[in-house]
Order: structure tokens, then C-alpha cells, then sequence
């Protein structure tokens, strides 16, 4: 049943019953819940989002679209983090989020790709899809990559990896080793060869590599490619592989540089397992800034890049339908235990 079939079998205006499922401080609570409860007798369960979205030509939706799937963004911290600063602005403003991801290539996917208002794009999109997106003609802002045809949020990767670099690499550490993140396009944890690191690929880690080596090399420390690490996923049981065989190899790196708290932190349990003091025997920060961090033994010297804020500044340019706008945000390093 219509909105107007119910008002007629109910002896209301559909006003009425409009007001009922969308601005309930219009009615009654008596009169509000005698209308809910009859309408669901009859099988009306409110209006049709797609057919009001049709009549007002909007959906107070917004998709949020993610590089990797859907289950792995909901368990990794940081986009997690991400997903709660854009909620909390999208609640204010009383709308809706629809997560997508952009390893769908569906038709299913197209169809609902066409009911949001608006796209945040959150990492690095493939090119045919956030083409794609930008066809609808509907206001986008992507996060933590570069675009010059849309408003984008960022932070200065290169620059907070410098730092940190700088700050582990003082003093006589010099054997040092990078575990990074997503170097490659390699599903497997794997060392890099020389021809790897002189390749070009479109990932934030290039811009942390490119910042760890600024470091070295004005610390006067050799990092070679063998040295460097690639973690395909950003989770406990990758890093952790890739920690082992690092720590076990012969100079044994007395620095980790770690492109991501959660590989920093599976590092430092590895550490120990092998009886390695952190940071004694071996210094190693991260970078995100997720609250574990504070929390680990010991606790996490790291890049913070303020995740939440992240994503409410970008949801909140897409509100006020910021055009070409790019916006980086400022890292800042918190200094904790495993490094002295």
C-alpha cells in the first residue's frame, strides 16, 4: 500500500501519517503510536526511501567508499577510527552512511552506487572506479589520496615518517630495517629487491618509505633493499611474519621503522618471544596513533595522524559542498617506551 491508501484506510491526511514515521514531534504519542501500530496491520512499514528519493531528488544518504573490503575495514583500527569521526558529523546532520567497496564490481553494486548524495572515497580507489563515481556528477572528497579534479583530506606521510626516522635513528643504532605496508603489488610477505624500491606505485607507504630514507641518509645509515619489508595486509598474522624474519636475520636490525601501529605492535610481541628487550636490544616505533599503542609493553612511540578528526573534516567539507579544495593535516609524534 501508497502513503495515500493507508491515510484513506485510517481516516487521516497522508500529512499525517508522513509525520508519523518522519517527524514524530508533530504528533501525539497517542496518536502516533495508534497510526504505527494500524499501518503495520495493514503492511505499510513507512515511505519508500527510493521513491521519496525520486520525488525530492535526494536520499540524505552518503556512500563511503573503501580501497579493501568491508570486513577488513571494519577490523582494522585505523579505519575504523576513520568511519567514526565521518558517523559522528553524518548524525548532525541527519543522514545516513552506505559503505561500499571498490573491490565490488557489480551490478548490484552500480545500483546502489546511484542512491547516495554524496561519496567520501577512502584510499586508493582504482582509477575505472573513482572515474566512475565522478560521472554521477554528485559531490565527492576522497581521503588519504591525491586527486586534482575533487576536494581531498590528507596528511604529510613523507614528512611524519622523516620524523620519526630521525628521532629512532640518533645516536649508535645504525642496523636498521623497515617492515612496510603495501610496497608492492604482491599478495605474499616478501623482501623488496632494488628494482621493487626504484618502481613507482601508487600507495601513502611510498611517501613513509620516501621518508624513512630521507632520514637515513641524512643520518648517514645505510637501508638497504633487503632490508625492507612488504606486508601485503595491515593485520597481526602478516606482520607478525615478517617481524620474525627480521629480527632472526644476521645483522639483526637494532631500529624496526613500522609503517603502521599494528605491524609496530606485533613486532614488539615478536621481539619478545625471541627474549629481545624493546627497546634495548631493539628500537621500533609505528605510525597511526590507534589508542593500543598507549596501551602496549611497552608502550608505543608512533606517527599520530588523528584518524577521527580525518574523517570529520571530511565529511564535513562534503556537507558544505567544498569544491577543489585540499586540505593536509598536520602529523605529530607521541613518544613512548619502545624507543629511548
Amino acid at each position: 500500500m501508497n502513503l495515500k491508501q493507508v491515510a484513506n484506510a485510517l481516516g487521516v491526511s497522508t500529512a499525517t501519517i508522513s509525520n508519523a514515521f518522519n517527524r514524530p514531534d508533530q504528533l501525539s504519542a497517542k496518536l502516533r503510536e495508534r497510526i504505527l501500530r494500524d499501518a503495520a496491520e495493514l503492511g505499510y512499514h513507512g515511505p519508500n526511501l527510493a521513491a521519496r528519493t525520486l520525488r525530492r531528488g535526494e536520499s540524505d544518504v552518503i556512500g563511503v567508499m573503501l580501497s579493501d573490503s568491508l570486513s577488513y575495514s571494519l577490523s582494522d583500527p585505523v579505519a575504523s577510527q576513520l568511519l567514526q569521526g565521518v558517523a559522528d558529523v553524518l548524525v548532525e546532520n541527519n543522514k545516513h552512511m552506505l559503505l561500499l567497496s571498490s573491490l565490488v564490481d557489480t551490478s548490484e553494486q552500480l545500483g546502489a552506487e546511484s542512491l547516495p548524495d554524496g561519496f567520501l572515497l577512502y584510499g586508493t580507489i582504482p582509477q575505472k572506479i573513482l572515474q566512475r563515481v565522478m560521472r554521477n556528477g554528485k559531490p565527492v572528497v576522497i581521503v588519504d589520496f591525491e586527486s586534482a579534479e575533487t576536494t581531498s583530506v590528507n596528511i604529510d606521510n613523507e614528512h611524519g615518517a622523516y620524523e620519526i626516522a630521525k628521532l629512532a635513528l640518533k645516536g649508535d643504532k645504525t642496523e636498521t630495517a623497515i617492515l612496510g605496508l603495501k610496497l608492492i603489488d604482491f599478495n605474499r610477505v616478501c623482501r623488496l629487491t632494488q628494482a621493487d624500491v626504484d618502481m613507482e606505485y601508487q600507495e601513502i607507504s611510498r611517501s613513509r618509505l620516501a621518508g624513512f630514507m630521507q632520514a637515513a641518509n641524512e643520518r648517514g645509515v645505510n637501508i638497504a633493499a633487503d632490508a625492507i619489508w612488504h606486508i601485503p595486509i595491515n593485520n597481526r598474522h602478516n606482520a607478525e611474519i615478517a617481524a620474525r624474519e627480521a629480527l632472526t636475520k644476521m645483522p639483526r636490525p637494532e631500529v624496526l621503522l613500522c609503517m603502521s601501529d599494528v605491524i609496530a605492535l606485533s613486532a614488539i610481541r615478536v621481539a619478545r618471544d625471541l627474549g629481545l628487550r624493546v627497546p634495548e636490544d631493539v628500537a621500533i616505533t609505528g605510525f597511526d596513533g590507534i589508542p593500543e599503542a598507549e596501551h602496549s609493553q611497552p608502550p608505543l612511540t608512533t606517527v599520530c595522524q588523528q584518524s577521527i578528526e580525518k574523517g570529520k573534516l571530511a565529511a564535513q567539507l562534503l556537507m558544505e559542498g567544498a569544491v577543489n579544495k585540499q586540505v593536509v593535516l598536520e602529523t605529530r609524534i607521541v613518544q613512548r617506551g619502545s624507543l629511548r
